[in-house]
């Protein structure tokens, strides 16, 4: 899990709904851009908004779809516009696997969980996304975790998620070292409405954690 001292922490800002959102991210400096593809959500897109929103991503930025228990079926038609499936439910790695893009797993962090055996049972994912428990809630939930909760020794890369802002991101970057940060909630308006502010204040202080 820890990177060596030149390594930079990877920026995805999740939960795009808008053009000018995109915009926005692209310009701070993004790495990559999620789009929320689960109907409980408040972020959630349909297949056609998907396809307009990805399409305005420029080359060499990640474009990845959240998914929570979905039908394969859906998740397939909707690769076509993604470049990574991002799988926040019950999916074992088996239904994972299923996927025709790379794929990240994302873990909420219960008091129980294991995060050395989830790595080996979804061997094949590209990444661990890990983000704070709520009952029943499957993401977004706006909280941090205790980040002395991931072991140094963790085999997969780490994608932090939970709570993060541009206040405390700097400190979970020194905290955790991981491969990126996820962030929805904390640069936020209203939910699925971005701040540009926010943003690139985000992204500044993920930079400024690297310094």
């Amino acid at each position: 899990m820890t990177p060596t001292s030149s390594f930079r922490t990877r920026v995805k800002i999740c939960g795009l709904t808008r053009a000018e959102d995109i915009d926005a991210a692209v310009s701070a400096g993004a790495d990559a851009l999620g789009f929320v593809m689960w109907p409980g959500s408040p972020r959630v897109l349909d297949l056609e908004r998907l396809a307009a929103l990805s399409a305005r991503v420029p080359a060499f930025v990640t474009r990845v779809g959240l998914f929570v228990d979905q039908d394969p079926a859906f998740v397939r038609a909707c690769e076509a516009h993604l470049d990574v499936v991002q799988f926040h439910g019950d999916e074992t790695p088996a239904e994972c696997g299923r996927a025709t893009r790379p794929w990240v797993k994302a873990l909420r962090m219960r008091g129980d969980i294991d995060l050395e055996a989830a790595a080996s049972d979804y061997a094949g994912a590209k990444g661990l996304l890990l983000d704070a428990y709520k009952p029943g809630v499957p993401g977004g939930t706006g909280e941090t975790f205790d980040w002395s909760r991931i072991p140094a020794s963790l085999t997969k890369p780490v994608i932090l998620a939970g709570g993060l802002d541009a206040s405390n991101v700097g400190e979970a970057i020194r905290t955790v070292r991981p491969f990126a940060v996820d962030v929805s909630g904390g640069i936020e308006q209203a939910k699925g409405i971005k701040d540009p502010d926010k943003i690139h204040a985000f992204v500044r202080q993920v930079f400024l954690a690297q310094d």
